[in-house]
């Protein structure tokens, strides 16, 4: 579920910096980019790039965020997660 939000509260982010899905900025006030180094790192072409690492123990929610709307615009080495995932089960997930 932490990816899920994660995901959800980058696509508010990107929206309130008025940076698109591709990680373009396209806002109307020179105000959106003011902090904007808080969230995201820049990179070349003027693309921001979200300060973030996403981790989980399975692939299957990884996938997902990638298919979703803001997928793209993380970088593909921000993702890290395992094979097999811990089946809802704390003490299997907390001890691996």
């Amino acid at each position: 579920c932490g990816n899920q939000i994660g995901a959800k509260f980058w696509e508010v982010i990107s929206d309130e910096h008025g940076i698109d899905p591709s990680g373009t900025y396209h806002g109307d006030s020179d105000l959106q980019l003011e902090r904007v180094d808080v969230f995201y790192n820049e990179a070349a072409g003027g693309r921001y790039v979200p300060r973030a690492i996403l981790m989980d123990l399975e692939p299957g929610t990884m996938d997902s965020v990638r298919a979703g709307p803001f997928g793209q615009l993380f970088r593909p080495d921000n993702f890290v997660f395992g094979q097999t995932g811990a089946g809802n089960n704390w003490a299997k997930g907390h001890y691996t």
